[in-house]
């Protein structure tokens, strides 16, 4: 155990190396793309925890992890990922947030070239498992990465939602998501590039759940559309 960062953490820094791995295995991330952190308890000893800039996901070192402050200070590890201002307006925007996730994903990406459903929805409601886990992904404008204006907009979207929002989709990057946990974040990912991938396979030619249908839905199970 390191001497710069309590025991609590230990845990959380293995999960974030599990989760990263397992993305970079799967062909989610790939390069040094994507990045992921994770809200500390106070046991834990606050602030965030961030993957490091230019780190590839496939081969963290829990060590190597940034540790920062609520503000944005570096505690230890190495020079933060350069979205850490995006992740943190996420993390004040959305309290039920405990970890964001960002990757490249490549269905995701590829959607945004082509051109989305709507701009208010990258993808219209077309599985089940996409309105139960997912729920409504708005589009982000293009901005150089890392560009600190990226954190306004979602910010902005997360305040103007009608329900819960747990994933953006920045145009030409890729998809940034959140949830309570590592697991639970790359599980909503994974749902999402899966819905992209199936809609692109079917040339963009499925029709919508109808209204009824979601209706259904949503008196039967819990939703996030």
């Amino acid at each position: 155990m390191s001497p710069h960062w309590p025991a609590a953490q230990a845990a959380v820094r293995a999960d974030i190396v599990r989760v990263g791995a397992s993305l970079f295995q799967r062909g989610l991330v790939h390069s040094t793309a994507g990045n992921i952190s994770v809200r500390l308890s106070t046991e834990q000893g606050g602030g965030f925890l961030i993957t490091p800039t230019d780190a590839c996901l496939g081969f963290l070192d829990p060590a190597h992890l940034a540790w920062v402050s609520e503000d944005g200070t570096a505690m230890a590890g190495s020079r933060a990922s350069k979205t850490l201002t995006l992740h943190r307006r996420i993390y004040a925007a959305a309290p039920g947030a405990h970890c964001v996730l960002h990757t490249h994903s490549t269905h995701l990406v590829a959607l945004t070239l082509q051109g989305v459903w709507r701009s208010d929805d990258i993808l219209p409601p077309l599985t089940p498992y996409q309105l139960m886990k997912v729920g409504h992904v708005p589009l982000v404008p293009y901005r150089v990465p890392g560009d600190a204006s990226v954190a306004d907009d979602v910010a902005a979207l997360i305040a103007a939602a009608e329900r819960p929002l747990h994933a953006v989709m920045l145009d030409r990057l890729g998809p940034t998501v959140w949830h309570d946990s590592p697991g639970r974040a790359m599980a909503l990912l994974e749902e999402l590039e899966e819905t992209a991938r199936l809609w692109l396979l079917t040339d963009r030619r499925p029709e919508p759940l109808t209204a009824s249908q979601i209706t259904e839905l949503q008196a039967r199970f819990p939703t996030l559309w």
